[in-house]
């Protein structure tokens, strides 16, 4: 097996620079240091993680949970936070939760087990990981959602000022028998999305009607059987606002397969934009996240908080973009009766 003093031999220089090298510490001589990673890259050598983390006291390992993989959402939001995480020196470990509290703090064991050096974390409706990870102190940040009880760095989108917006634009389209489709009572982002939708109402001088509400699980599958719930009413809805991209996706599904379209039967606006929104036919109206923003913030938050553990928590909100397309088009007059 190849060893520090190997490389210290083949580049010439002392095993102490050899590990200042590979340490990532910027006080080495440009050119030692190319002749370092020469000799590493030519011997193969590849450095003991464990006896490093014991010397250390932590890995150069950043965790991020998300809480459901299959969400496109986290997709951009991932990739903005390893972009921060790769020129800092460390590299991201990614967890799905899919929003189940018991995975959620088993990840958040197996990073207090393995010394990670950090964690970015979408918590679930219970948040028992976040808990762990803040009890241990933990450099920790939360994005996306709020913890009651928990002092942590977070970065969130105006929710509610997103949501009122995609609700207003419908007003203005001359709806007022509007729906939504939201997520659970105990997640924030449902609970702040839905508190938009009803100061739009208010706005647009409409009473709010929770016979128009659905509580679903922010999956497809929720998202259909809310809009078929809806579809059910003696009065169903003229138009519909959804809380999340994959709820809307089994919106559309329902009313794809009882052969209604949006706009012409029901509006639809969907929260976070969608990869191929502007390819379907009709495109969907979305309110869009600035994902890669979120992911970059948390990164940098969280090197923040690596280097100065004892500074207090700080929340930055950011703000969402309303993307207006063909399915919320204005509402058409009634046909004249002949």
């Amino acid at each position: 097996m190849t060893t520090i003093y190997d490389v210290a031999r083949r580049s010439g220089v002392s095993p102490a620079t050899v590990s200042r090298v590979l340490s990532g510490r910027r006080n080495v001589d440009p050119e030692l240091s190319e002749k370092v990673r020469t000799a590493v890259a030519e011997l193969g050598y590849r450095p003991n993680g464990v006896a490093r983390n014991l010397r250390r006291a932590s890995t150069n390992l950043w965790a991020v949970v998300i809480s459901d993989i299959e969400n496109p959402f986290f997709t951009s939001l991932v990739r903005g936070l390893e972009d921060v995480a790769q020129t800092e020196g460390y590299h991201v470990v990614l967890c799905n939760s899919d929003e189940d509290p018991a995975k959620e703090a088993a990840y958040a064991s197996a990073v207090l087990t393995e010394q990670m050096a950090g964690v970015v974390i979408s918590p679930t409706s219970t948040a028992e990981g976040v808990q762990q990870l803040a009890e241990a102190r933990t450099p920790l940040v939360l994005i996306d959602r709020r913890v009651e009880g928990v002092e942590a760095d977070t970065v969130l989108v105006d929710n509610e000022h997103g949501a009122a917006e995609g609700v207003k634009h419908l007003i203005d389209g001359g709806y007022r028998r509007i729906a939504c489709i939201t997520g659970p009572r105990r997640v924030s982002t449902a609970m702040d999305r839905l508190a938009g939708y009803r100061a739009a109402l208010r706005g647009g001088g409409i009473r709010y009607d929770k016979d128009l509400v659905r509580h679903a699980d922010f999956r497809e599958a929720g998202g259909y059987a809310a809009m078929e719930s809806l579809l059910e009413l003696s009065e169903p809805p003229e138009a519909l606002f959804v809380t999340n991209n994959l709820m809307t996706v089994g919106a559309l599904e329902c009313l794809a397969k009882k052969r209604l379209r949006a706009p012409d039967d029901i509006a639809v606006v969907g929260f976070d934009d969608i990869p191929w929104a502007d390819l379907v036919v009709p495109s969907l109206t979305t309110v869009a996240q600035p994902t890669y923003e979120l992911g970059r913030t948390a990164g940098l938050l969280l090197k923040d908080r690596i280097a100065a553990p004892g500074r207090p928590p700080s929340t930055v909100t950011l703000r969402t973009e309303l993307h207006i397309r063909a399915t919320s088009a204005p509402k058409k007059p009634p046909r004249p009766k002949k």
